[in-house]
């Protein structure tokens, strides 16, 4: 069972997440895309990005207009080291394909 992070970690991690925030002892982000195609195409992404670290976000979508929740449930719906990890993921795909 994975291990909630401390109150420095967890500061420290933000530090270098600076798109989310912490709310309700979860990472969370959000993002509008040009269009309903665009974030359906980057929700894709967000699910291989997912099944490769074995840890799936909650994720909820309307339009053009997404929100990603990172907690661990084994950690009582906490953030863990692989909730930070996620969001890098997500964080480096956005950048990639930004121009």
């Amino acid at each position: 069972m994975p291990d909630a992070l401390t109150e420095p970690a967890l500061r420290d991690a933000l530090a270098t997440l600076p798109e989310w925030r912490l709310e309700d002892d979860a990472l969370r982000r959000d993002l509008r895309f040009p269009d309903f195609l665009a974030a359906f195409s980057f929700l894709g992404a967000v699910a291989m990005l997912a099944e490769r670290l074995g840890h799936h976000p909650e994720i909820h979508n309307v339009y053009r207009d997404v929100t990603i929740t990172l907690k661990t449930h084994d950690a009582g719906d906490r953030v863990t080291a692989l909730d930070v990890d996620l969001a890098t993921a997500i964080d480096r795909h956005l950048a990639r394909r930004d121009p």
